[in-house]
């Protein structure tokens, strides 16, 4: 069998991370695929790991605009996958107008199928672009053989934004890097803390309204008003200038001297893992993921964890941390200061979160992606063609 991946929307960030990791971790042969084509931009193509059944291929359109780009997805994509002899066609940017059959289609960014994460953005010219994105990939989602999610929580999602359940569906994570994995170090006692030698807190995230540095801020202050000895690394870019405002105000307010907030902004994807290190307790108060990557590099970091009790957080990391609610500055300092307060917690936690991390590999994700492509090329086709756009009765935004 032959299988065809439509890269032509991915060019970086995660989307790009993942195709590279599968196709460096796969061994396609395994599941009965000879060869594996990839359509992309030629930045892309470059990105990809050499194997020498991936088949490599560009087209002008991919380098023009977004309008080119789809045209040529809907118009152009499925007779070249058929003069490719593509068994299937893989489609990990979630979005294809086309009419090549099958077709798996992953779903990458929950951000589309959340109302109220998407009224964050309200009004701007991104809150358009998700609402455009939700009715593209949720019939695109629809229409697929195959759904695949990166988690249990971002299926129930799509699903009930669809109103009914779809007819086929896979459920593969993504894996960790290796250069992520530490293991557990002794945990620190708060009382051998010192002004000099604070507790070493980390979040790792840009900088979005979902992500609620702001509340985090204002959280450790509090904790620093009653005398704890905690500093807090924030790393991670602001594109999103009303979140940068309102991070930057959190900041001058809580720590106009610049004694406990250092945040660095963007930091090379290499420099990460040494951040890691660094670090005494990981905290996450996002409260929108689909499969929260970077929570999963705090669990392979041997890092204790506190995160926001929303979504796929409880899902990936189980037992092995503890949660607060992510829009409540009490809470966050509530959870902070519990986990503060007992190290025995804080390394048991680390243990069964570097554990659970043991078990997310990239290996594992590119044989049950493949696996998962050769069952639904086998699999005889009952999903129409035409299938209806998600829902949207009575929102607003």
């Amino acid at each position: 069998m032959i299988a065809g991946i439509d890269a032509s929307n991915i060019t970086g960030g995660g989307g790009l991370t993942h195709l590279r990791e599968l196709l460096a971790h796969a061994q396609p042969q395994k599941a009965g695929f000879e060869r594996v084509v990839v359509w992309a931009p030629r930045a892309t193509l470059a990105a990809l790991p050499d194997r020498p059944w991936i088949d490599r291929r560009h087209h002008p359109a991919l380098a023009a605009s977004i309008m080119h780009r789809i045209i040529w997805q809907a118009f152009s994509l499925a007779p070249l996958a058929e003069k490719a002899r593509c068994d299937i066609l893989f489609v990990p940017g979630g979005t294809y107008p086309g009419r090549f059959r099958p077709f798996v289609a992953m779903s990458q960014n929950l951000l589309p199928f959340s109302p109220a994460e998407r009224r964050r953005y309200f009004p701007s010219a991104k809150w358009l672009r998700l609402n455009l994105l939700r009715h593209s990939q949720g019939r695109t989602l629809a229409r697929a053989d195959t759904a695949l999610f990166l988690t249990r929580h971002a299926r129930s999602v799509v699903e009930a934004t669809l109103g009914r359940p779809l007819p086929s569906v896979g459920i593969v994570p993504h894996g960790v890097s290796e250069a992520f994995f530490c293991p557990p170090r002794p945990r620190r006692r708060l009382d051998t803390c010192a002004p000099d030698r604070p507790f070493r807190l980390l979040y790792v995230s840009v900088v979005e309204p979902y992500k609620h540095q702001w509340n985090l801020v204002e959280a450790v202050a509090r904790l620093r008003r009653r005398g704890m000895p905690v500093t807090l690394e924030l790393v991670g870019g602001a594109t999103h200038p009303p979140s940068r405002a309102r991070l930057r105000a959190a900041i001058d307010r809580c720590d106009p001297k610049g004694d406990f907030v250092d945040w660095r902004g963007h930091v090379p994807f290499a420099e990460l893992p040494a951040i890691y290190s660094r670090a005494d307790l990981f905290v996450f108060p996002s409260s929108c993921e689909n499969l929260p990557n970077i929570l999963m590099e705090a669990m392979a970091a041997g890092l204790p964890i506190c995160a926001a009790g929303r979504g796929p957080m409880p899902e990936v990391l189980g037992e092995a941390g503890s949660y607060f609610d992510p829009e409540s500055v009490a809470d966050i300092e509530r959870g902070l200061h519990a986990a503060l307060a007992d190290p025995d917690l804080r390394a048991a936690h680390a243990r069964a979160g570097f554990a659970r991390a043991r078990r997310l590999t990239w290996s594992a994700c590119a044989s049950a992606t493949f696996a998962l492509l050769a069952e639904t090329c086998r699999r005889p086709s009952d999903v129409p063609e035409s299938a209806p756009a998600p829902a949207a009765a009575g929102e607003r935004p």
